[in-house]
């Protein structure tokens, strides 16, 4: 793969390693539009993926810093997906064909933040790689990227109990 000069992902990378994104996030909820939460409850928060894959590439996060499954609560895992179960029909009346959901778990698994727990859901679509992805190895993002977190956030309050801004 050739290298795509994207300097808007330094934050991501030369983000301190003494700081969880995700516990930042779990800890202020006042900042919920800010980092672009579009649903919590008690155990965990929806959030758009800041690099999405595809537009309206969420993350389902537990509030708890854990890096692995089998160390989170079953009432907790539970509610996870569950919720995950209710945001593809986000996903599907935002538009998509298919979804991909997954988990990389540590860093051998290919986590990004491999120190806490995450679940991605990716709403797919009818002939989605174009030329640039089957040629290049590279993907393009054209939309806006408010404009996809104000709409999946507002399927999230269809969706979704306890939804908040």
């Amino acid at each position: 793969m050739d290298v795509l000069y994207a300097p808007w992902r330094e934050k991501y990378f030369s983000k301190s390693e003494s700081n969880c994104i995700f516990c930042d996030i779990a800890k202020n909820p006042n900042l919920d539009t800010q980092n672009m939460v579009v649903y919590r409850n008690e155990d965990l928060f929806i959030v758009m993926n800041k690099y999405p894959y595809t537009p309206g590439h969420i993350l389902i996060v537990p509030m708890s810093h854990i890096d692995s499954p089998e160390k989170l609560p079953k009432n907790i895992w539970l509610n996870m997906f569950s919720i995950a179960q209710d945001s593809m029909n986000i996903l599907y009346d935002y538009g998509a064909s298919g979804i991909n959901m997954g988990m990389n778990i540590k860093s051998a698994g290919g986590a990004g933040i491999p120190e806490h727990l995450h679940l991605h859901l990716l709403p797919r679509w009818s002939r989605d790689t174009n030329f640039l992805t089957s040629i290049a190895n590279t993907r393009s993002y054209g939309v806006d990227f408010n404009e996809v977190y104000n709409k999946i956030y507002n399927l999230a309050k269809k969706y979704l109990k306890e939804s908040k801004k």
